[in-house]
């Protein structure tokens, strides 16, 4: 069994058009072991900085990402998409007849 990769990637930002600050970031979480895959998606709101607002035009995914983990838990986000790779893997529940097999 592969290692699980987790893939985060900001999917949209919201922001105020007079000075460029982000209050909303929109990201996914894809996460995939090399045979099986899961993901989550989600929307997190960002404070107004008090200084050093970075300009919009220089953010970089990267950036942005960092603010995202930085508030979230995620060691929880991960472990839960972890739990539907298992899950995926080796099924707890089915459905089916066992005269149609």
């Amino acid at each position: 069994m592969s290692d699980t990769v987790f893939t985060w990637h900001i999917a949209q930002l919201e922001r105020e058009t007079a000075d460029g600050y982000v209050f909303t970031a929109h990201y996914t979480i894809d996460a995939n072991d090399g045979t099986y895959k899961a993901g989550a998606y989600g929307s997190i709101g960002f404070e107004r900085p008090e200084e050093d607002m970075i300009p919009f035009a220089d953010l970089t995914e990267e950036i942005v990402i960092g603010w995202v983990k930085e508030r979230l838990d995620v060691e929880q986000i991960e472990a839960a998409l972890q739990s539907q790779l298992d899950e995926q893997r080796h099924p707890s529940k089915a459905s089916g007849l066992p005269w149609a097999a």
